[in-house]
């Protein structure tokens, strides 16, 4: 199954265990950790994007960091402008995953402190959608670039 639902109206993504997310899991340096869950999600069919970080005040190390489903939260409702020709859609839906890492005393280690996995008001049949999936495939580019030549070629003929 691509995902299974629980009782709060929440797809929870499929994924191989051990590439999920769980408490405990320690991770030499805080980039090693977004990484790992950035890979959780482009695999489970969803984007990230870094939340909040709070930093000791005695040294200035971040002690904790959470990073967030790209449609966490609610945007502020924009202000109408007269000049504005585009209306932006609407990308935030109150999504709950999260991870945060938590970074240990005495060390530079973190850990995943808490993982919420659940997504409401999506599905990973929009997993394509993603803005990590639009990337151009070599065939892609090979194709633009085989209708681009043949167009100057029309625009330009050689003799």
């Amino acid at each position: 199954p691509l995902c299974a639902a629980n009782i709060d109206n929440e797809w929870i993504p499929s994924c191989p265990t051990h590439l999920k997310p769980v408490v405990g899991i320690k991770f030499d340096a805080l980039q090693q950790g977004i990484s790992f869950y950035e890979n959780y999600a482009r695999l489970s069919g969803f984007d990230t994007r870094l939340y909040s970080t709070k930093k000791r005040k005695s040294d200035g190390k971040i002690s904790l960091k959470y990073c967030v489903c790209n449609k966490e939260g609610f945007r502020e409702t924009p202000r109408l402008q007269s000049n504005c020709k585009k209306k932006r859609p609407i990308t935030r839906m109150g999504c709950n995953a999260r991870i945060t890492l938590k970074l240990i005393n005495d060390q530079d280690n973190y850990i995943i402190f808490s993982f919420h996995e659940g997504h409401p008001l999506t599905t990973p049949n929009s997993a394509h959608d993603t803005k990590q999936s639009r990337n151009l495939t070599l065939a892609h580019k090979k194709y633009i670039w085989i209708i681009v030549v043949q167009i100057l070629e029309l625009l330009n003929p050689t003799d």
